[in-house]
């Protein structure tokens, strides 16, 4: 029980001992009981002990019960002294007012420290002997009444004793519930920040397939609108039930929104008698695409160190094929398969270039970017390099964050820029692109879109634009666009092919929160 709530009965109890003592006394219920010795004294002492508790309960409702010990121990102090008094109007301890005190004294070993209970159990014993010794000199009592006062003494010590112990471990029960009840509700809400902030999709369903906890990520994966409470979809349960009938199963891919895979994961959960379903979604795009950076772990560091020993063979073949084309003797012929091997060398030494880059690359430093800003830079600077080029960009009229290297998202653009401008060129005749920058309502992130004119990538090769070496060009090296992803991937965006609402070709990258620290 809280001190607030102790101290709350204790002025009610205060208030109704003061009318029943008041009320015995002038309804002569207990004539010859209270009151006997001193009548005056004791109606004196009652009316006045009754006022005082009414203006105590009151001004405690007043401050709310919040008040000081100084105060709780002066009104047990005034307590004792109306029993004491009302004891002597009465004649001694056979009245049975004094046994009120263990009321009081078991009260301030509760609302004050040990030593003031102490102290206060100790001053009324001591009161209570002391008056019986004064009746016996002034021959108004005998030496069973000191027996009796020493008894009263011995109980109120023996009952504050108690009180104290039983309290004391009371409270330290109280303290290490409470301090439980503070760690269980802080693990609780770092549970709930943890599954928050997961990239991995986490769905918490009843017994009946609705939602009970489902975080932003899966919110994302599955299209739906957060703060909602749509229903899941109907691909969803069907994976869900079958996953439920066939135990040797744990996963199963599923469509989700927009053009992604998911794999969802299911684990059966029971808390007291109820029945209920954890769910696990992830996108099987990026668990095939970190499934493949592990193949290709390995195959990196081979090849980088098989590019070392390539480069200076090379770049011997390519100067004696530069010599033998200036040679004077040399036929028409033979000068057109020195270009050959100049232009196929120049090739071999730029794919060494994108393996040497892709072994040796940095370490990311995301960083948080204003992206309006950012693209003026980006454009001014890559029209510099790139006069011919004709590039549109297009702003929100907010300010859209995101979180990026800003030399990595430099590199990145620039190939998509160059891959948009060729293919334009290529379609058109015009190397033309429009770098938009944009919100994406649905997934609650930042997204930058390159646009060309291009017929786009053909549907049989979406799956593979972004394998390493693979295209559709001679003079290609197939690395451009492998390298982007990865960037990207290290910085926890994502970058895919998509048509715009135009149906124009479109490299979409999709940012991290520029609030996340990683």
């Amino acid at each position: 029980m809280r001190q607030r709530d102790l101290l709350k009965i204790y002025a009610w109890y205060r208030v109704v001992i003061a009318l029943v003592l008041l009320g015995l006394f002038a309804s002569g219920i207990s004539r010859g009981a209270v009151g006997t010795l001193h009548p005056a004294l004791y109606l004196n002492t009652a009316i006045t002990y009754a006022v005082l508790n009414v203006v105590w309960l009151l001004f405690l409702y007043a401050i709310s019960f919040q008040t000081t010990p100084l105060r709780i121990g002066s009104i047990l102090g005034s307590d004792i002294l109306a029993f004491l008094l009302l004891i002597q109007a009465s004649g001694g301890l056979d009245s049975g007012v004094g046994y009120l005190m263990l009321t009081t004294c078991a009260v301030g070993s509760l609302l004050l420290d040990r030593r003031m209970g102490a102290f206060l159990a100790a001053i009324a014993s001591i009161a209570v002997i002391a008056q019986q010794l004064f009746g016996i000199l002034t021959g108004r009592a005998d030496t069973q009444d000191i027996v009796s006062a020493g008894s009263l003494g011995i109980l109120l010590f023996t009952c504050v004793t108690a009180l104290q112990y039983l309290s004391t471990h009371i409270r330290l029960a109280n303290q290490k519930a409470e301090q439980e009840r503070r760690q269980a509700q802080h693990l609780q809400r770092l549970t709930q920040q943890i599954v928050a902030q997961m990239r991995t999709g986490v769905l918490v369903l009843d017994g009946k397939g609705r939602p009970e906890l489902i975080n932003r990520a899966a919110q994302q994966l599955l299209g739906m609108k957060r703060g909602t409470a749509d229903e899941l979809s109907p691909e969803l349960l069907k994976a869900l039930d079958t996953l439920n009938a066939q135990v040797d199963k744990n996963s199963s891919v599923i469509q989700g929104a927009g053009h992604s895979e998911l794999r969802v994961g299911l684990a059966p959960l029971s808390n007291n008698n109820r029945v209920s379903s954890l769910v696990f979604l992830e996108d099987n795009r990026k668990l095939a695409q970190q499934a493949q950076q592990l193949k290709l772990a390995s195959l990196g560091r081979l090849t980088a160190s098989i590019a070392h020993e390539i480069r200076n063979p090379l770049s011997a073949i390519h100067h004696a094929a530069e010599l033998l084309a200036e040679s004077a003797g040399i036929s028409d012929e033979d000068r057109q398969l020195t270009e050959i091997i100049c232009r196929h060398s120049q090739r071999v030494n730029q794919i060494v270039e994108n393996v040497m880059q892709l072994s040796r690359r940095r370490t990311t430093e995301p960083q948080r970017l204003e992206l309006r800003q950012w693209a003026e830079e980006f454009l001014q600077d890559y029209q510099i390099g790139n006069p011919q080029s004709n590039i549109v960009l297009t702003l929100p009229a907010v300010s859209v964050h995101a979180r990026f290297d800003p030399h990595q998202i430099t590199q990145v653009v620039t190939n998509l820029c160059n891959n948009a401008l060729r293919h334009s060129q290529l379609s058109t005749g015009r190397a033309s692109a429009e770098l938009a920058i944009s919100v994406n309502t649905e997934r609650e992130c930042a997204q930058l879109d390159v646009l060309d004119l291009g017929p786009g990538v053909p549907d049989e090769h979406r799956e593979q634009i972004f394998e390493p070496f693979f295209t559709t060009e001679a003079s290609g090296a197939g690395l451009g666009l492998y390298i982007a992803r990865e960037l990207c991937e290290s910085n926890r965006a994502s970058l895919y092919y998509c048509r715009s609402r135009d149906s124009r070709s479109c490299f979409r990258v999709e940012f991290a929160n520029a609030e996340q620290i990683f």
